[in-house]
């Protein structure tokens, strides 16, 4: 079990279903001994265990935990100051009722009997109050959490005006808030009923909750998970809530139609016709029988046309009711919803400008960056020295003035290599010319060495 600052909330735990037929079984008992169990009521936790507590009406009472209220009146000072006493509901239609019923929760007297968890109510209202919690509870909010370990309840009224004795404050309405925070697939799930007894339980989404309470406070953290609940355990949720108000209905409308047709049989019922005194003629009686059919008749026609009006009366109330809850809600939502729209359009509308602005002063930070780069280069330029300048600029001057010199040189090395092949030619043509005419020149003297020997 959680508790939370300024109402009361259960952890709805899955072996509840083992201990419903127990509970059952200790309700009469339970029954007798609800003002005995008003001593818890009147303490709160403190540091340590049970024994250790703060008095809301005597802090510094020694009283032990579990005491009546016979006894706590001639022990506590000022008893009843601050919380309601069973003094306080005589001659009064009201009771203190449970918010939460103690057959819902695990924890008998710790749980449920706590001055956070009462309020005074009307037994009809309280009946169909818990009616609404065992049904809601049985068939949706449990069975749409998993087993029930991440479900929490918080439960709570919204005090009136008007007071029972002038001292117990009468709600005017009761809540009670689910949430289940199984994560990846939770939701949250508000009811409200007012304590006027034509009045059904209706559902309403958490944070639309938090808006008729009192300082709107919020609930739950984060409005459990409200951006990650599963829409389709909602709308199942949603669909067993109908039935219920459906249900009621039907109650409600047996518990109307019942009083109209006791009253109707006591009507119907004629008293004999009394013969007048002295009218004993024979044509009095003969009157008195044939007029007697006519009267049943339109008696009975009457009784039967009220009957229809008072139904048609009460359709069309009941209808009209619905259809002005139905405007109402739709209006409400509507307007929620405009409300809403408008809102977004008016953050967007303001954040123009700013965004504006902040395009504006990047751009000008682009600018301011792409100067600053400019000016490194200048001075990166101006920074190299001016020999060097000098060297670059007569670069293509001394380019220039070389090319004749270089053309000079290679037209000199051109004419030096034919020069070279040229004396390369004669030469061997020379060398060949000198090898020939020494080989003709030795031939021709032995030859003539020959023929001079001859003579």
């Amino acid at each position: 079990m959680r508790l939370f600052p300024w109402d009361v909330s259960f952890r709805y735990k899955e072996w509840r279903q083992q201990l419903y037929r127990m509970n059952e079984l200790l309700l009469s008992v339970l029954q007798g001994m609800w003002w005995r169990w008003r001593a818890p009521r009147v303490m709160a936790l403190s540091n340590g265990g049970r024994h250790g507590m703060n008095k809301i009406d005597d802090p510094h009472s020694n009283l032990a935990e579990v005491i009546s209220e016979a006894e706590a009146i001639t022990s506590v000072n000022s008893l009843g100051s601050r919380q309601a006493l069973n003094t306080d509901y005589l001659d009064s239609d009201y009771r203190s009722g449970q918010l939460y019923p103690f057959s819902l929760s695990s924890d008998l007297q710790m749980a449920t009997f706590t001055l956070t968890n009462s309020a005074p109510m009307t037994q009809s209202f309280q009946e169909r109050w818990h009616m609404n919690l065992n049904s809601l509870m049985d068939r949706a909010l449990t069975p749409q959490c998993g087993s029930g370990e991440d479900l929490y309840i918080l439960t709570g009224t919204v005090p009136s005006d008007f007071k029972v004795n002038d001292k117990v404050a009468v709600p005017e309405f009761v809540w009670l808030a689910a949430c289940c925070a199984v994560p990846g697939g939770g939701w949250a799930m508000g009811f409200v009923k007012h304590t006027r007894n034509s009045d059904i339980i209706e559902d309403v989404m958490v944070k639309d909750l938090q808006k008729l309470l009192p300082f709107n406070p919020q609930l739950f953290q984060n409005n459990c998970g409200e951006t990650e609940q599963d829409t389709e355990k909602m709308k199942k949720i949603l669909e067993v809530v109908n039935q219920v108000q459906d249900e009621e209905r039907t109650v409600q409308s047996q518990e109307s139609s019942s009083p109209v047709s006791s009253a109707r049989s006591k009507r119907s019922a004629p008293s004999p016709p009394e013969a007048s005194e002295g009218s004993g003629s024979f044509l009095g009686k003969l009157m008195g029988l044939i007029a007697t059919p006519f009267i049943k008749l339109f008696q009975l026609i009457y009784y039967l046309v009220v009957a229809i009006l008072k139904n048609i009366v009460y359709l069309l109330w009941c209808v009209t009711k619905q259809v002005i809850n139905g405007i109402e809600s739709c209006l409400y939502r509507l307007g929620s919803a405009t409300v809403s729209y408008f809102m977004a359009i008016g953050e967007e509308l303001v954040s123009i400008p700013w965004k504006v602005l902040k395009v504006t002063v990047r751009v000008i930070r682009a600018i301011l960056r792409i100067l600053c780069c400019l000016l490194k280069a200048v001075c990166r330029v101006l920074s190299i020295p001016v020999r060097v300048l000098v060297d670059v600029a007569a670069f293509p001057m001394y380019t220039m003035g070389a090319v004749p010199i270089v053309c000079k040189d290679i037209a000199l090395g051109l004419g030096g290599t034919v020069s070279l092949l040229f004396d390369t030619a004669f030469g061997t043509l020379g060398g060949l010319f000198q090898v020939v005419f020494s080989v003709f020149k030795r031939i021709g003297y032995q030859v003539t060495f020959e023929n001079s020997g001859e003579l």
